[in-house]
């Protein structure tokens, strides 16, 4: 049995979708080797017999993938390396392998953080409620031995065979030519871009930080802070390209700006493929969270398909994707899920689906993307606060009057007159209400954010 450890500790780094924390501090190699054995535990108990583990470009990734792996082995359970990866080509091999998958990657947080994002067999969600909280709980009380013979480990290189698995879902062998400037942000899309979009002779890429380096020495891999996209508008606006692709530190989130180097939202990212999507099963059922955009369920009804109202984050996007059948799910913060990508996440995939329906219309991106942007947002804006509820409690009295409808599936989403919401939600780990807000005009966004703030803040 593995040393016990205080449960503060360990649910510090123990979030509700993943486990991420910082190097040296809140994780070792002792930490990660015990999670790994406590892991394997588990998916030895539901019928696995093997791992597969990918990593990203942080310089702390190789050492605690050693250490989990080890881990793991000592539990009976065989490990399959794929070394460097992005998320979503770990997603791939857990798909294709038909075998759970530990992913080691902080995503974008600064380079003295790492994580490990888990799944089961098919790229299905370990979260809080499906395994973390078991995992924590060996860690507390100690990982129990394995009296049996130990794993043994083999390594294989899936990348080829990620990239043209996402090619023969989107074809884009008739598209006109494009231009298309990336911004890989020094992380793992410089590793996925060149293999999936360079095999394309339609596509010239125009790079930007595709070198490798998980010190992030150009800006944080964090496109939803617009901060971070500077570079790539700039370059996209100086290189004519036809549009410009951001991609993630682990390369699972993808986002666009258009050929005048504006930000193009999520939300439209999501109505556009829903579209795509609808076109090939007409009458299929479109996941989207509540913070996105009221135009996507608008236009998923329009188009005949069924839209159903998700909470935010990857493991309740998934469970629904699986529940219902649906072909398609779309996150505000650039995650995209695909049935035909076993339920999960793929910001490469959703890419591609963009280049497809740019390569195939005459019209500019910014053109493209205006049919699907019905309403003015805020996009998401954190504040700290001592008392989430206690301020939340506040807008909602403030709001008494005015509110049309209330819910609290994730949060709360008041309804007003005139099409306008807004959504506060608590952060799972941290002392912030996020606040987004929509209406049909700029000015009234504005208005009801300062109204907002006013009180949250106060």
């Amino acid at each position: 049995m593995t040393v016990a450890r205080p449960a503060e500790s360990v649910n510090a780094v123990i979030k509700a979708y993943d486990i991420r924390g910082v190097v040296g501090e809140q994780l070792d190699a002792d930490f990660v080797r015990d999670t790994g054995s406590a892991f394997a535990r588990l998916m030895r108990a539901e019928g696995a017999q093997r791992i597969v583990i990918g990593h990203d470009m942080r310089a702390s990734s190789p050492e605690l993938v050693d250490a989990f792996a080890a881990g793991v082995l000592a539990q009976g359970l065989d490990v399959v390396r794929i070394g460097l990866a992005s998320t979503d080509q770990l997603y791939f091999a857990s798909g294709t392998l038909d075998c759970p998958g530990a992913m080691f990657t902080a995503s974008h947080n600064p380079a003295r953080y790492n994580g490990i994002k888990l799944c089961r067999a098919r790229a299905l969600p370990v979260g809080q409620d499906t395994g973390l909280a078991t995992i924590a709980e060996e860690l507390v009380t100690g990982v129990p031995g394995y009296d049996g013979t130990p794993g043994t480990t083999t390594e294989t290189d899936l990348l080829s065979d990620y990239a043209v698995f996402l090619r023969d879902l989107v074809k884009l062998d008739g598209i006109r030519p494009l231009t298309v400037a990336v911004d890989a942000g020094n992380g793992m899309g410089g590793h996925t871009v060149p293999a999936v979009l360079g095999a394309l002779p339609q596509v010239t890429i125009v790079p930007l930080y595709f070198e490798l380096d998980g010190s992030f020495p150009n800006h944080e891999a964090n496109p939803l802070d617009p901060a971070n996209l500077v570079d790539l508008q700039k370059l996209v606006r100086e290189s004519g390209a036809d549009i410009g692709l951001a991609f993630d530190g682990d390369a699972d989130r993808c986002f666009v700006v258009d050929e005048q180097g504006d930000p193009v939202s999520p939300s439209a990212i999501t109505a556009l493929v829903a579209e795509r999507e609808l076109a090939e099963e007409p009458g299929a059922t479109i996941i989207h969270n509540l913070i996105t955009s009221r135009s996507v369920p608008e236009l998923v009804t329009e188009l005949g398909g069924t839209p159903v109202r998700s909470r935010v984050g990857h493991s309740f996007i998934k469970q629904l994707m699986a529940s219902t059948g649906a072909v398609f799910g779309g996150e505000h913060s650039a995650h995209y899920y695909f049935r035909d990508f076993w339920g999960a996440d793929s910001g490469m995939l959703a890419a591609l689906h963009v280049l497809a329906a740019l390569g195939e219309d005459k019209r500019p991106v910014s053109d493209l993307m205006a049919s699907y942007t019905g309403y003015a947002a805020s996009g998401e804006i954190n504040s700290t606060v001592a008392d989430a509820a206690e301020r939340t409690g506040a807008v909602l009295d403030a709001f008494a009057g005015r509110a049309v409808a209330v819910d609290r599936l994730d949060g709360v989403t008041v309804q007003l007159p005139e099409d306008a919401w807004f959504n506060l939600r608590a952060s799972n780990t941290e002392p912030l209400l996020r606040l987004n807000v929509e209406a049909r005009c700029p000015e009234e966004v504005d208005a009801l954010v300062t109204e907002i703030l006013r009180i949250v803040r106060a």
